[in-house]
């Protein structure tokens, strides 16, 4: 496996819609576990084929870095459901370094998406989960979250909190 570079926000590659896998093959699973150990090295919770160069639609996600059970290869990915219930959460992006937003996004959502394996399942997702979920995925539709978000600002230093806001 390799680290792959990551493709930073200007590039226009990362505007483009994503092409369908044809067929699943071993460069494929190999470029797919790159890119989890990219997004893994650079401490990201998901990255999609786009921030690594590649224009298919695929992604790899693991929203709990700590639960090596739920790594998600995600090939081929479709939004079958998302809930009409929404809520605002910070996001980042590894092709946006050292910037956060806010982003409004479904709290449930319901994709289908074939796995390395070459099986179709279907999976729902819940919370922080979903969110990962439907940031990947906007990814192979040539959208940043920078594209959705509010108070975009430059990201705390580590150790440093969010300014805090008092209610009035």
């Amino acid at each position: 496996m390799a680290i792959r570079n990551v493709v930073t926000e200007g590039d226009e590659i990362l505007r483009k819609h994503c092409r369908e896998v044809k067929e699943i093959t071993p460069r494929l699973r190999e470029t797919m576990k790159d890119m989890f150990e990219t997004m893994t090295e650079s401490y990201g919770v998901g990255i999609a084929g786009p921030q690594v160069g590649v224009m298919r639609r695929i992604f790899v996600a693991q929203p709990d870095p700590t639960d090596m059970d739920r790594v998600y290869f995600m090939i081929n990915p479709v939004m079958l459901e998302m809930s009409e219930e929404k809520e605002w959460g910070i996001e980042g992006c590894l092709s946006v370094p050292d910037m956060i937003g806010d982003v409004e996004r479904s709290v449930r959502i319901k994709m289908e998406a074939t796995d390395l394996e070459g099986e179709r399942r279907v999976y729902e997702f819940e919370g922080f989960d979903a969110r990962v979920m439907q940031h990947e995925y906007d990814h192979l539709e040539g959208i940043l979250y920078t594209d959705k978000c509010v108070n975009l600002r430059d990201m705390p230093e580590e150790g440093e909190d969010e300014p805090f806001e008092e209610e009035e």
